[in-house]
């Protein structure tokens, strides 16, 4: 609705503006003037240690010296809060004790109508909390119980019990004296031409309240108890107060954490976000049986600069991730953008978090990707890039994609970016403006050409050091990012052949794995490595496979350690493996390591060589980089891996 400059006037004559303002800040007591009007504070916009954010209660402003932000209450509140304007003024104007002006009659009438729908929503919501402690909601109440939801959990979120029955609901509320017609308004009964008596739309579920962004009930989500329903999970449909491309589940619970931490844990679904809230992430949100949406993202931008998508470690979570980036591309603005954090195959929050502690979990956030980064993995995992035709389709995407960004300034970086990682990926340099050999084969913006005339070959970066086998493996192909074979070996040495672990343990302590399982269990195996066992006698004893195993089991680790076997035992990589004979164990471990000590050096080499190149291009720079990436590309990785160990005792019979 509008409202008439002098009620917004008259508003802020009432409260001051550092009123508003100073329930979000800690005036700084050296510099304000309390008596005079002039409030100073660190701002709440963006982070500083020397305050340089004013509030002027004379001219009812606020204005920050550091990042520029200015305006008066009601942009306060709908920048920093991420209410809508309307909501900011009906806030304020109720607390300087001001009606709200009369709107048009329809638009009063609407407003009316929600107003009493709400309050039926409410009705519903504490019928659905009172059926939870009947004896019908026993057994809602034992999976609660099984999920770990405690009851301060269940209170907090307001879950209830949607009891069997087709009019139980629906007749509760009729005898509290609700319009047939409200009730359906609210979607909690199903109706139409078609259907001759309405019946409720949701029984024998689990209910958990959709709100609003004012705490308000809007909607509800229901979870079948029993497994022979169509759907498992029901969202109610669409109403005057439910859209849910414009609703984020948890929005009004978790808004303040989300200003306060400048994060927001984005989750696939309602069980996800309870299941963070209970782990001790305030900051959890999730959108409403739809994919996120371009209002979600706005929402989201409103409450923080970089949300983080958190997705289910499966396919169908690396797919949402890959829509999530198609929809924010076009709206990426300078400082805002998205970050992507990727559970564990097969686990989703609730699943980690029981399984590896609230702690593992942060780590998954602490550890999300730039959107960047993700639209990089996206177009080159699993794939080959062996010729120049898909080199160049490879190029080709990254624009296109680059070119779907509106904003200039984040477009003109993204492509930049890309270009580096091109660069970076294939060994091509660009010219530089520099002429060193005075040739004129130098164009800056195009790829190099031969410093002393003529083509010259560019160093060349592997397109996927990977062998056939590997690049064939179910691993491979299912797009999943691919731990370097070289740390799945040394890992499963060690689970194999205990004594590896002992003897180098300072090597295996020093790792540092760049995938995120790997990562888990490697942590996990050095804890036990570090702690003492002791036999009935009280003697120490070491650790063996069959102790290491009963321990990853309890830590529910043994289903990944499996699999890395079967990937070593899939590409005959049978060295790691219980069978093979510990000196050819200890080599296999010891040349891995080699081998990734060797591409941790070069990695560093290479950067410096591309920084000596970018600044100064000579045939001498030039070279450097060139014997650089050919040692990279000289098939040391896998295929020494693979082909150099067993000299002790040869392929054990018993090999894959």
């Amino acid at each position: 609705m509008r409202f008439d400059s002098r009620f917004l006037e008259e508003i802020k004559e009432r409260i001051s503006i550092s009123d508003v303002v100073g329930r979000r800040v800690s005036w700084d007591k050296r510099k304000t003037q309390a008596s005079k009007g002039d409030y100073w504070a660190c701002c709440p916009f963006h982070g500083e240690k020397t305050p340089s954010f004013h509030c002027d209660n004379r001219k009812g402003r606020y204005y920050c010296f550091g990042c520029g932000e200015s305006g008066d209450h009601f942009k306060f509140m709908t920048s920093l809060d991420g209410v809508s304007f309307p909501e900011a003024v009906t806030r304020l104007a109720e607390e300087a004790g001001l009606q709200l002006p009369a709107q048009d009659p329809e638009a009063e009438k609407r407003q009316q109508q929600r107003a009493t729908l709400i309050d039926v929503m409410q009705m519903a919501r504490q019928y659905f909390i009172d059926q939870l402690q009947t004896d019908e909601g026993a057994k809602a109440r034992a999976y609660l119980r099984d999920r770990g939801l405690s009851f301060e959990v269940q209170k907090t979120f307001g879950i209830g019990y949607a009891p069997e029955g087709r009019n139980k609901l629906k007749q509760y509320l009729v005898d509290q004296k609700i319009d047939p017609k409200q009730i359906e308004a609210c979607g909690l009964v199903v109706f139409g031409p078609d259907i001759a008596v309405s019946y409720d739309r949701f029984r024998d579920r689990i209910m958990f309240p959709i709100e609003d962004v004012r705490g308000r009930t809007i909607a509800f989500g229901g979870r079948a108890l029993s497994s022979d329903v169509p759907a498992k999970y029901l969202n109610s449909p669409e109403t005057e107060l439910f859209k849910k491309s414009n609703i984020l589940f948890n929005h009004s619970r978790a808004r303040k954490t989300i200003y306060d931490q400048n994060q927001a844990i984005v989750a696939e679904g309602y069980m996800d976000v309870i299941a963070l809230h209970a782990a001790g992430f305030h900051n959890a949100v999730a959108p409403l049986g739809t994919a996120l949406t371009e209002n979600h993202l706005q929402l989201l931008w409103k409450m923080c600069a970089e949300p983080i998508l958190c997705f289910d470690g499966d396919g169908a979570g690396v797919r949402a991730a890959h829509r999530s980036i198609d929809i924010a591309l076009s709206h990426l603005v300078p400082g805002k953008s998205l970050r992507f954090a990727l559970l564990p195959e097969g686990l989703d929050p609730d699943d980690l978090i029981k399984q590896s502690g609230s702690e593992a979990m942060g780590t998954v956030v602490n550890q999300a990707r730039p959107l960047a980064d993700m639209i990089w993995a996206r177009e080159t995992s699993g794939a080959m890039f062996d010729t120049p035709e898909r080199r160049a389709q490879l190029e080709d995407t990254l624009k296109k994609i680059a070119y779907e960004i509106k904003n200039e300034a984040v477009r003109r970086h993204y492509d930049q970016d890309f270009r580096q990682r091109l660069q970076s990926y294939f060994g091509v340099q660009k010219n530089y403006a520099k002429k060193p050999y005075g040739n004129n084969n130098y164009n800056k913006g195009n790829y190099t050409q031969g410093a002393r005339g003529g083509n010259r070959n560019t160093p060349s970066a592997p397109r996927n050091t990977a062998s056939e086998s590997l690049m064939n493996s179910a691993l491979m192909k299912s797009g999943a990012a691919m731990p370097p074979l070289r740390e799945v070996l040394m890992i499963v040495s060690v689970f194999n052949h205990p004594q590896i672990g002992y003897e180098c343990f300072d090597a295996f302590a020093a790792l540092e794995l760049s995938n995120g399982e790997l990562q888990q269990l490697h942590s996990v195996l050095l804890d036990l490595f570090s702690s003492s066992l002791s036999d009935e006698n009280g003697a120490e004893i070491d650790l063996t496979r069959d102790s290491l195993m009963k321990a990853l089991e309890k830590k529910q680790f043994l289903p990944l350690i499996q699999r890395l076997e079967r990937q070593l035992q899939n590409l005959n990589i049978w060295q790691a493996l219980k069978e093979a004979d510990k000196n050819d164990a200890r080599k296999g471990f010891e040349q891995a390591h080699l081998l990734y000590l060797r591409n941790h050096a070069l990695h560093e080499e290479l950067k410096l060589a591309q920084k000596a190149l970018a600044e100064d291009y000579t045939e001498a720079n030039f070279q450097r980089l060139n014997e650089i990436w050919h040692e990279i590309n000289s098939n040391q990785g896998v295929d020494a891996i693979i082909e150099g160990f067993g000299a002790a005792s040869g392929r054990p019979e018993s090999g894959f």
